[in-house]
């Protein structure tokens, strides 16, 4: 079983730059390009709270188009900020790394090899 879970965007230069730090220090990792895979709204919600963020839009990117589209900076329902995400992966911060009950999001990502 790995030891981390990486939430990555290939297309994302941090998100590669996450995946080359574990890759670097021999971290056993899952993969998981959430583009791809598009997470539940409850998968969302267990990762949100290893985030520790009291709200999810703590998690969201804010300056991409589909988040204006929406007009998600309107919104305050929780649940319609989460069904959103599930809708539009692209709207979730990356890349989010997991390792047990506590998961960040590698920003800037010099608090990658700290975390792991």
């Amino acid at each position: 079983m790995a030891d981390v879970q990486l939430w990555h965007n290939p297309r994302c230069s941090k998100s590669r730059e996450a995946l080359s730090i574990l890759e670097e220090n021999g971290v056993e990792k899952e993969v998981i390009k959430y583009l791809d895979a598009n997470p539940t709204k409850e998968e969302l919600k267990k990762v949100l709270k290893l985030l520790g963020f009291k709200s999810v839009r703590e998690w969201m990117r804010t300056k991409e188009d589909i988040y204006k589209e929406l007009n998600l900076k309107e919104e305050n329902d929780e649940e319609k900020l989460l069904d959103a995400m599930v809708a539009h992966p692209k709207l979730i911060e990356r890349p989010v790394i997991i390792k047990g009950d506590k998961a960040i999001i590698g920003r800037p990502t010099s608090i990658i090899k700290e975390f792991i």
